[in-house]
């Protein structure tokens, strides 16, 4: 503070001294002052306490006015610029220009009141004459390698900062045009960018940039009046045929935003350029853009698209247009409510020269930057999209060519097309119809599977599409390609013929089949057209490849809409002529038909299509599957696949059981529930071979809960036989209470395109399985994954019987026996018994007690567990006669007691 104070001062007797001495003594009398003003605003981390900050900074910048003029008055430019470059470098004494130069440079980074004293000294003109000499005339070499020393660097860079800092301001641009060097600067970055100063063409571009976005009524008027947007844009037409197409670039950008800024002030610059072929100039140069390095340019050819875009909306009048709006449209659209924002297009002009690019030029980075800019118009307001596409149609324009473009192009376009319908709610016709056409034609199988994957969004978006394209031909049309496809597939018959499609091909029958399960979803014409076509049995060949598979079911459930015995005879026969090994087919249509067993209606068309007998078949045809270790091909095929199949089949027929008397007294009636036990039996896990059973001290007896939680837990030291049985059980307990079709305990698998085989991920042999593939028991799927089972009411009556299926009690029953296995006695005894004490409590009550004698239970005990009941020392004994003594209890009629 006491330096600053001393300064302070040092300048007040400088100001006194100054009126009565000769020029020659004020100026030195002040370069001495100087060098101690700038120690001290070192010593003061740049802080300035200075209270005459703004006269001191008028008379630092009269005088660095006039030293400049001096140094450039009458020389040629050459000489000039050599001088200039003298005088502003710090070399030894004659360091004043470069003193004088930082003390603006700090001052002016000060408050805008010193800014204004800067400005009024003249010196905006003169950095304007000195920037027109540094650009126009080649920086001389200053080193053997040809690179700027750092005092160049350094003074350049305190020069451009000096100049954005006045030129920013209104006061600034003013006083420049004293200069008469703006035009000229401008007029010389059109006609010698080749010829100028490179080190320059950046710093000046940034200078000029400020400037145009700092114009003024007078700025603009002077620019006019010497053709100043004429002759730069007759220059760079004959740049454009001689420069690479990235110099033309960053030419054309500074004078276009001299148009582009001018024009909330006044629109004159703008009607010159356009009055002199502007337009014509940008499409030139633009076009020359093609091929570009990525990277190339790019800053200077996305700001001229940029400010073609904007320019969009520069123009004096509302554009009036009037479309018919061709019905029918989304309910929520209403184009009358529509008022413009602000942002309407109002210069069609510019925008001609976008939409002549792309349908001119096939490169992906132009082509791309232009769909981008009209997205960004509709975006400014909705009306843009009408106003266009009623005037010069680009959207439906561009649909003929489209196919040519670049792929990333052809994504882009259709997304945009996209949008029309998700965020503008519009639905347009027109460009539909070609979109169709384009497929219909297939010219590029990527671009139709593009366009076919923009009208599936559209389809899954509202339910009117399927109308749409029902009434324009497209279902018909996806019908006979998949009529045709089918066939292929079907000669084929599982090898490799020339005509079989693959990659993108393969991809568009995939999108294809997805496209009519969204036309056919919800829609019963639909689904009726593509039955009356004769398509079912062409679209259930579909079923065998795993990538077409999902959309298949979507297509083949909605027809079970209207017949659901077709669906099932479908489905069932599908399930029973799958191979032995053919897993994943037979687990994709299990979870199909739970989807359809939902509604009760379809439980009916079950039965009578032998789903029973088809589902217990599948059980049947695992025989060994679950053995200890896997033998054969059970090997590759991982034992979680497969009890994850026997998991969905017991599913299945649960569904099929519940709440429906008919089909839980047909599957009593015809000992299906024994059919289940025996194929229960041999799948590997339950021990089948005859044999004693020794009895064993059992200790410390576990709970069936217990059991269950220790198979699921991966530490416990269980066989997997035995863990393979215990869940098993599970299902079957599940299926008593009737909350098996209710139940997840596999993560669901979601196969992509080009997916390898799924029994190739299943764990290396050896390893424990089952806790990475189940769910913990007990978890249901949320409640929006499931349809309402039954009538609620019907539910509140049940709660009283735990039992819903006595059956499936008989069959663990008639598996207990089979739970021993030789070397593992105390283990086997000890999950013996307690699936016994379990069974025990399912019948607490009197009315399970009766539900499970109308069932036979009794007489499953006796032939099922005949050698524990008959023996008083078998370790079963005791607690089978307490469960048969309690459903004894109940038997109402002697012969079901004898």
């Amino acid at each position: 503070t006491l330096q600053w104070e001393t300064l302070g001062k040092q300048f007040v007797e400088y100001e006194q001294e100054a009126p009565f001495l000769i020029p020659e003594d004020q100026q030195r009398r002040l370069l001495e002052f100087l060098p101690l003003f700038l120690k001290a605003w070192e010593q003061s981390a740049g802080v300035i306490v200075f209270p005459n900050i703004q006269l001191l900074a008028s008379e630092v910048s009269k005088l660095l006015t006039k030293e400049i003029k001096r140094n450039l008055n009458g020389k040629p430019a050459e000489e000039a610029r050599l001088a200039l470059e003298q005088f502003l470098q710090q070399k030894g004494e004659a360091g004043d220009g470069h003193l004088l130069l930082k003390l603006v440079y700090l001052l002016s980074q000060t408050d805008l009141r010193t800014m204004w004293n800067i400005i009024g000294s003249g010196l905006p003109a003169a950095l304007m004459q000195c920037l027109y000499l540094f650009f126009t005339v080649p920086l001389k070499k200053t080193s053997d390698d040809g690179e700027t020393s750092v005092d160049d660097a350094q003074t350049q860079e305190m020069l451009v900062k000096i100049m954005l800092n006045m030129y920013k301001e209104e006061q600034g641009i003013e006083e420049l045009l004293a200069a008469d060097k703006l035009q000229s600067l401008i007029i010389a970055t059109a006609s010698l960018w080749d010829q100028c100063s490179h080190s320059w063409k950046v710093p000046t571009g940034c200078v000029l940039r400020t400037i145009s976005k700092a114009q003024t009524k007078n700025s603009i008027v002077y620019l006019q009046a010497v053709d100043c947007i004429k002759i730069a844009v007759q220059n760079l037409f004959t740049l454009a045929d001689t420069l690479p197409a990235c110099d033309v670039c960053e030419a054309a950008s500074i004078v276009l935003c001299f148009v582009k800024d001018s024009y909330p002030v006044s629109s004159a610059l703008l009607t010159e350029f356009e009055n002199n072929d502007g337009y014509q100039l940008l499409l030139k140069i633009l076009l020359r853009c093609e091929g570009l390095q990525q990277n190339e340019g790019d800053p200077y050819l996305d700001e001229i698209l940029d400010m073609l875009t904007c320019l969009t909306t520069c123009g004096k009048t509302e554009l009036k247009v009037s479309g018919n709006i061709v019905h029918p449209q989304l309910p929520h659209f209403d184009f009358e409510r529509t008022q413009p924002s602000g942002m309407t297009v109002k210069n069609l002009q510019p925008f001609q020269v976008l939409q002549s690019i792309f349908q001119r030029s096939n490169d992906q980075h132009l082509c791309g930057r232009i769909l981008a800019a009209i997205g960004t118009i509709w975006a400014w307001d909705r009306v843009n999209f009408f106003l266009l596409e009623w005037t010069l149609q680009p959207i439906n324009q561009f649909t003929d060519i489209i196919h040519f473009k670049p792929h990333p192009v052809q994504v882009q376009f259709f997304r945009l097309v996209e949008s029309i319908v998700l965020d503008l709610s519009y639905v347009p016709h027109e460009i539909l119809k070609k979109v169709q056409y384009l497929i219909k034609e297939n010219i590029v199988p990527f671009c139709t599977l593009t366009a076919l994957q923009c009208l599936l969004s559209m389809t899954q978006k509202d339910l009117l599409f399927s109308d749409i394209f029902r009434d324009s031909g497209l279902l018909g049309l996806l019908l006979a390609l998949l009529r045709k496809e089918a066939k292929i597939l079907r000669k084929s018959a599982g090898t490799h013929l020339p005509g079989l499609k693959e990659g993108t091909e393969k991809e568009l029958n995939v999108v294809m089949l997805k496209m009519v399960a969204a036309l056919t979803a919800r829609s019963v014409r639909n689904t009726v057209i593509l039955k009356d076509y004769g398509m079912v049995p062409y679209i259930k060949i579909f079923l065998d490849d795993e990538c077409y598979r999902s959309a298949t079911l979507s297509i083949l459930e909605q027809l079970s809409v209207i017949n659901y015995e077709e669906y099932m005879s479908i489905i069932i026969g599908a399930l029973c002529s799958s191979t032995q090994w053919e897993l994943h087919l037979k687990l994709d249509l299990l979870k199909s038909l739970l989807r359809i067993l939902e509604s009760p209606k379809s439980h009916s068309a079950f039965r009578t299509c032998s789903g029973f007998n088809g589902l217990l078949s599948l059980l049947s045809d695992m025989e060994g599957a679950l053995q200890d270790p896997p033998s054969g091909q059970w090997t590759a095929a991982g034992q979680n696949c497969i009890l994850e199949l026997v998991f969905y089949t017991l599913q299945g027929i649960t569904a099929a059981l519940h709440l429906d008397p008919v089909n839980s007294n047909f599957f009593q009636r015809n000992g299906l529930f024994e059919k289940m036990a025996e194929d229960l039996g041999s799948l590997g896990c339950f021990w089948t071979r005859g044999g004693r059973q020794n009895p064993v001290s059992l200790e410390n007896k576990r709970t069936f809960a217990q059991f269950l939680d220790a198979a699921f837990c991966s530490s416990e030291p269980f066989p997997a036989w035995l863990k393979n049985s215990i869940w098993i059980l599970n299902f079957l307990d599940c299926m008593v209470k009737g909350t098996l079709h209710q139940e997840s305990y596999f993560k669901e698998r979601m196969p992509e395109m080009g997916e390898e085989s799924r029994d190739d991920q299943e764990a290396p042999q050896g390893q424990e399985e089952h806790p990475v593939a189940f769910k913990r028991p007990g978890n249901k799927l949320p409640a929006s994954a499931y349809m309402l089972w039954g009538n609620p009411e019907e539910k509140l009556e049940m709660r009283d019987c735990t039992i819903v299926h006595p059956g499936a009690v008989c069959v663990m029953v008639r598996l207990l026996p089979k739970l021993y296995k030789e070397g593992h006695a105390q283990l086997s005894q000890e999950i013996q018994c307690a699936l016994v004490d379990h069974i025990q409590s399912l019948v607490k009550s009197e009315k399970s007690r009766q539900v499970m004698c109308e069932s036979g239970l009794l007489s499953t005990i006796i032939t099922s567990c005949q050698d524990a009941f008959c023996n008083d020392s078998h370790p079963l004994h005791l607690p089978l006669t307490r469960v048969f003594e309690k459903l004894a209890s109940q038997a109402i009629e002697p012969h079901v007691l004898r």
